[in-house]
């Protein structure tokens, strides 16, 4: 299967913007506010797994050897911190009066 080059280019401006996006991310890290610190880190594990999955569909695409482990470990993140934040959402909305 022959992949075009802009693919290639286009997966690369999309991990570059994963990469800046943790610039705010890591400063909230750093914040006194540990609510805010707790849910930095849940974007930060996020954005590890998009970066996983991304890469891991760009190489299996790219490069001859399968790469799809990669990619199914960057699914499995994003989904473990999606449904942590959806069990944060219900909480919040049980206890809102």
């Amino acid at each position: 299967m022959d992949i075009p080059a802009w693919y290639i280019w286009l997966a690369l401006g999309l991990a570059a913007l994963q990469v800046v996006g943790l610039v705010p991310i890591v400063r909230r890290l750093r914040g006194p506010d540990p609510a805010l610190r707790a849910r930095a880190r849940l974007e930060v594990v996020e954005t590890a797994g998009t970066l996983l999955l991304m890469g891991g569909l760009a190489l299996s695409l790219t490069v001859a050897e399968s790469w799809f482990w990669l990619a199914a470990t960057g699914f499995a993140l994003m989904a473990a911190v999606y449904a942590i934040k959806g069990v944060h959402q219900l909480r919040a909305r049980r206890l809102a009066p």
